[in-house]
């Protein structure tokens, strides 16, 4: 038991791996969101794609703020910053996703479930990237935020 918990420790301890797990997570809400928006409603492919893609960016802020990178945003100023960035970075990535879905369904005629699936991929890693590198950043040398 106390192995367990030191490799449970250990994969808790590294941020690409809190990143996968909730990333994984934030993917589940976008297709969940997706999915039921696409079966449920009249819905257009690019809107219910926007709408989850949307939920998946509220919840991913929270996640990735409180339990990836751990924010040390200390006020509402910072706090509201660090959110715009994140925010910026995640539409530039729902381009690539909307735009991605859209090719793969209309133009490759690829079911659009399943090319929304497969672009989760892409983007968790481009998310990452822009999340570790310009939104939750620390100031060099201080280890205080940029």
């Amino acid at each position: 038991m106390k192995k367990i918990k030191e490799l449970i420790l250990k994969c808790w301890n590294n941020d690409v791996l809190r990143y996968i797990f909730f990333g994984g997570c934030t993917t589940l809400v976008n297709l969940v969101c997706y999915y039921v928006l696409r079966l449920t409603t009249p819905i257009n492919m690019n809107i219910a794609n926007t709408i989850s893609v949307m939920a998946a960016i509220l919840f991913a802020y929270f996640v990735n703020s409180r339990f990836v990178f751990h924010s040390e945003a200390e006020n509402l100023k910072q706090r509201f910053g660090e959110f715009t960035k994140f925010v910026g970075a995640r539409l530039s990535t729902m381009i690539i996703e909307v735009g991605g879905v859209w090719l793969m369904a209309e133009v490759m005629h690829i079911n659009d479930l399943i090319a929304k699936f497969v672009i989760q991929f892409i983007i968790l890693v481009l998310n990452y990237i822009f999340s570790k590198f310009l939104v939750f950043t620390k100031k060099k040398g201080t280890g205080e935020k940029a």
